[in-house]
């Protein structure tokens, strides 16, 4: 009688595992394109903050104007006219160049009464208190160049403490509460800041140019992940695949 051999069929993956593999490979392909998009748009974005940096500067009105419209006005190049009200300054507690300190917010009083609220720029601690520079405490008109910031929505992050108003200490940039705090009414306050540019003040305080742009661009570095988890996935299917194909056949 002849023997019958009854070889096993190379075992495949199953249907379900498969499927979920390919799934699995879509969205890791899915977040690496993502991140490839967004760093484009990002290295677009930080060249368009590059050149509105280095743009001559416009009037105010034409920021104002554009912040209106709904424009992005963050960063743009701009002057404007009037006369500091040195008694209302507020303090934002800030670093700057590894120094600890503070910025000076100060408004300043336009031709037409509003207030626009000036970044003067930055003062180490024990120089918070105006008496310490009073040099710098600029008396008659001035016209100030800088960058215009526009109005934070609200706190960015519950880690960041809150505003002590009574010490006149601010952790982040709430305009309403620094112009209210002071008797500005919302009204007359012109919606965006301006950050001083690093013109010298007398006795050199408050330093201004303290713009930083912090805009992080990791997503390269995110993309290679995507796409590297991908590849390894492929790599362990495939491995896989061929180890279980690779077996002797049962006899």
């Amino acid at each position: 009688m002849t023997e019958m051999v009854h070889v096993t069929p190379r075992r495949r993956l199953p249907v379900l595992t498969g499927i979920l593999v390919l799934i699995a490979l879509a969205i890791l392909i899915s977040l690496g394109t993502w991140q490839v998009e967004r760093l484009h748009w990002k290295e677009g974005l930080l060249a368009d903050i590059a050149a509105r940096q280095v743009a001559a500067p416009v009037p105010l009105a034409d920021i104002e104007a554009m912040a209106a419209a709904g424009g992005d006005i963050e960063y743009r190049k701009v002057t404007a006219t009037g006369r500091y009200i040195n008694n209302k300054e507020r303090h934002f507690f800030a670093t700057w160049r590894g120094q600890t300190g503070y910025y000076i917010y100060t408004p300043l009083e336009l031709a037409d009464g509003r207030i626009l609220l000036v970044n003067r720029g930055f003062v180490p601690f024990d120089n918070k208190e105006p008496e310490m520079r009073m040099q710098g405490q600029l008396t008659d008109q001035q016209t100030v160049t800088g960058l215009a910031r526009e109005k934070l929505p609200g706190k960015p992050s519950w880690v960041v403490p809150d505003n002590d108003v009574a010490k006149n200490i601010f952790y982040w940039k709430d305009l309403d509460v620094m112009a209210s705090s002071v008797g500005l009414e919302k009204a007359d306050v012109i919606p965006f800041f301006v950050d001083a540019d690093s013109t010298p003040n007398p006795a050199g305080l408050p330093i201004g140019g303290v713009t930083q742009v912090d805009l992080p661009n990791d997503h390269l570095q995110y993309a290679f992940t995507w796409y590297g988890l991908a590849a390894v996935l492929i790599v362990v299917v495939a491995i896989s695949w061929f180890r279980k194909g690779a077996k002797t056949p049962q006899q």
